[in-house]
C-alpha cells in the first residue's frame, strides 16, 4: 500500500502523515509518496531490535552483549534504509527520490519519462533512477484485472480506461492504486515540464548517514565473531 499527501496547491503545507513540506523555492507544498506498509514493518522491526537489546543488556556477558548491539548497529540502519527512508516527494518544479542510499533530485524538465512494469522508475538523461516508495503490487493489479472484467461483463465499464488494470489518465477505479501513483507522478511531469523554473540538471547525493553507522556496525561485529 503507498499513501500520497495531497495535490499541490497555492499556500498549502504538509504532506501525508506530516512527512511533507513547503519547497523553499515556489512556496507550494512537496505532495508525498511512500509505502505505508513498509513503515509498519520497519517500525515493528524496530521495535523488536530494541526489545533485543535490552534483553542483551539483562541478560548476557559482556562480550555477548557487545556483538549484539554491534549487530544491531549493522541491521537498524538497513531497517531504516529500505523501509522507512525511501519517499518521494513531487511539488511544481522537482522530484525529489529518497531511495535507501541515495537521495536522487530531478526537475521536471530533465525528466524523460515515469512508467511502470514490474518496478516504477524514472528516465532521466540517459539514466534510470527505481522509485522504492512506489512498489508495485502485482496482487493489486491482478485483483483491478478481475474488477475491470466484471465490470465489463456487467456493462459498466466506460471506454477509454486501461486494459489490464495499468495506467490510465483520469484515477481510474479499475487502476492498481500502485499504479496510480506512477499516473499522478506522470501527470505533474507532464504538466509542470515547461516551468522555468522547472529546468536544470539531476543530482544524487549518497546517504552516508545510513551507510556509515551500518559499515561501522559490520566491522565490529566481524571483529567480535572473530575474537
Amino acid at each position: 500500500m503507498t499513501s500520497s499527501g495531497p495535490s499541490p496547491s497555492p499556500g498549502s503545507s504538509g504532506g501525508s502523515g506530516g512527512s511533507g513540506g513547503s519547497d523553499e523555492s515556489t512556496g507550494y507544498a512537496d505532495r508525498v509518496f511512500r509505502s505505508g506498509a513498509n513503515v509498519f514493518w520497519g517500525v515493528l522491526m524496530l521495535a523488536v531490535a530494541a526489545w533485543l537489546s535490552v534483553d542483551a543488556m539483562l541478560k548476557t556477558d559482556a562480550h555477548t552483549m557487545g556483538a549484539v548491539l554491534a549487530g544491531l548497529a549493522f541491521a537498524v540502519p538497513l531497517v531504516v534504509a529500505f523501509l522507512l527512508r525511501p519517499a518521494v516527494y513531487a511539488n511544481e518544479d522537482r522530484l525529489r527520490i529518497r531511495n535507501p542510499f541515495r537521495t536522487i533530485v530531478l526537475p521536471w524538465g530533465a525528466v524523460d519519462a515515469i512508467r511502470t512494469g514490474y518496478t516504477s522508475e524514472v528516465l532521466a538523461g540517459g539514466a534510470k533512477y527505481q522509485l522504492w516508495a512506489v512498489p508495485v503490487s502485482l496482487r493489486q493489479r491482478k485483483r483491478a484485472v478481475r474488477t475491470q472484467a466484471k465490470a465489463t461483463a456487467s456493462g459498466e465499464l466506460h471506454t477509454g480506461r486501461a486494459p489490464l488494470g495499468r495506467p490510465s489518465r483520469g484515477g481510474d477505479s479499475h487502476v492498481a492504486s500502485s499504479d496510480q501513483r506512477v499516473i499522478d507522478l506522470q501527470d505533474l511531469a507532464e504538466r509542470n515540464a515547461a516551468r522555468p523554473s522547472a529546468q536544470g540538471e539531476a543530482s544524487v547525493r549518497w546517504a552516508y548517514e545510513i551507510m556509515g553507522p551500518c559499515l561501522a556496525g559490520l566491522i565490529a561485529l566481524v571483529v567480535l565473531l572473530a575474537v
